[in-house]
Parts: structure tokens; sequence; C-alpha cells
């Protein structure tokens, strides 16, 4: 099965800890202590200032991404090589995690955030905003999506609006922009266009799943804060056995 909100599932890894007869399949005190910095959002600790968002269960599959080394991935040196620190031969290694995360948010050095509320301009021009993630999404958190999701409704006044022209789709089991255990192939475009062409919102997506080019696994995709909830019968591989609803 999937976990239509990892938000709910309070895992501690060190339940994995292992024992004496543990085998490879257990954890290690320091990779169970790892695993609960990635289960936590990055803190300032001069400050105590949250920088960023952690990742939820479900996304352990694509941790060895950001990870493998032994350099940082390169998406991530390459911005402070070339856009915060402007210099080709700037060491990783110098790296100080309370002063440069800062650093790398400053005006300047945000080429590539599209972090503005303000969308109304956009908006009354008969614009509308189709925002999807994955919950197994290791790049991007996926709780980041839904802070901007969630400050766009707010300056629209509330989701009575703000509906009328934002939605937001969460993909359980989704990575990166699509693959993932989840249902992931959804016709994004599609829905897009019956909205600006036929004034028609997207009330659910049709997501599916495919294991050597058959379909294995169907869902509906909600529009945020609503989830696919199971209703008691059937297979939990079937879309139809779901209905959209309020947590």
């Amino acid at each position: 099965g999937l976990i239509d909100d990892p938000r709910k599932c309070d895992f501690d890894p060190r339940v994995l800890l292992c024992k004496a007869s543990d085998g490879p399949e257990c954890l290690a005190a320091p990779q169970a202590e790892a695993a609960k910095k990635i289960y936590s959002p990055a803190i300032n600790s001069r400050t105590g200032q949250q920088l960023f968002f952690s990742l939820v269960p479900g996304t352990e599959l694509g941790w060895g991404v950001q990870a493998s080394g032994p350099e940082p991935s390169a998406n991530i040196y390459d911005q402070y090589r070339y856009v915060v620190f402007k210099d080709p031969k700037w060491d990783w290694k110098t790296f100080d995690f309370d002063k440069d995360v800062v650093r790398g948010d400053l005006p300047e050095n945000l080429v590539m955030n599209a972090t503005d509320p303000n969308m109304k301009a956009f908006f009354s021009h008969g614009g509308k905003l189709l925002l999807y993630h994955g919950w197994s999404d290791t790049n991007v958190p996926t709780l980041n999506t839904i802070k901007y999701y969630n400050s766009v409704v707010d300056a629209m006044g509330g989701t009575a609006n703000a509906s009328k022209s934002v939605r937001l789709f969460l993909e359980p089991g989704m990575g990166h922009c699509g693959g993932g255990e989840g249902p992931n192939v959804f016709d994004k475009v599609g829905a897009l266009e019956q909205w600006v062409e036929q004034g028609k919102a997207p009330e659910k997506l049709n997501a599916s799943h495919s294991t050597n080019g058959k379909v294995d696994r169907t869902r509906p995709l909600c529009p945020y804060p609503q989830v696919a909830k199971y209703q008691g019968t059937g297979s939990i591989d079937d879309a139809a056995n779901f209905a959209c609803r309020m947590p």
C-alpha cells in the first residue's frame, strides 16, 4: 500500500537498530542518527532558525542520489561555485553550514527561486496554476511546495477564492517529477487545458503506475488538502475504490 500523507507516519529509525544477531538489514547507531536528521528540518545552530524543510518517510530509496559522494551532487555544488561564491575553484569542504546556507538565500543568489506568492496579476488575466509534487521527492522537499501553495492561498484571501485559480496535487510514492512506487503518470497538460479553455477546474487527476509496460496500480490524485480515502472494499491498487475527502 501507499501512505497518502507521509506526515502522519510517526517513524523512529531507532527501531531498526542492530542487535547482536541482526544482519545487514539493520542500522548501526550512527546510521539511525543520520536518518533522524534527514527526517528533521535543517536548523541554524547559532540562531535556532529553521533553514529548510526535512524529507518525509517514504523518500528513503532516493537518498543515495544526494549522498553518493565523495563530492556533493553537481546541481548543489555548481550552484555554490558559480552563483553564490562566483568561484569555479571554490572547495566544498570549506562550507560553513551556519553561514553559507544563509548566504545562498541572499537576493542576488535566488535566480532559480520562484517563491513570490502574489500571483494576482497572472490570475486576473485568466491564468491558472496547477502545482504537483511527489511525496518521495528527494531533490525538493514536498513540504516546501506545500508552504508555497499555502502562501498563495493566503495572498488570495483563502481557499475558496484561491481554488478558482490554483490547485496543488500531491502524489504518494512519486519521486522528483516522476518515477517511484506510486502512481506517477497522469495528464497534467490536459487538465490545465480544460481548466483554462473550458473553465473546468480539476477535481481529481487519475494517475497510474506501470511495471514492464503493464499498469499495476491506479489512484486518484486529489486537490490539496484533500486526500484519496480508501472506501473499504476492493483492491487498494484500483482508483475506483478511492474517493477524494478532507483528512
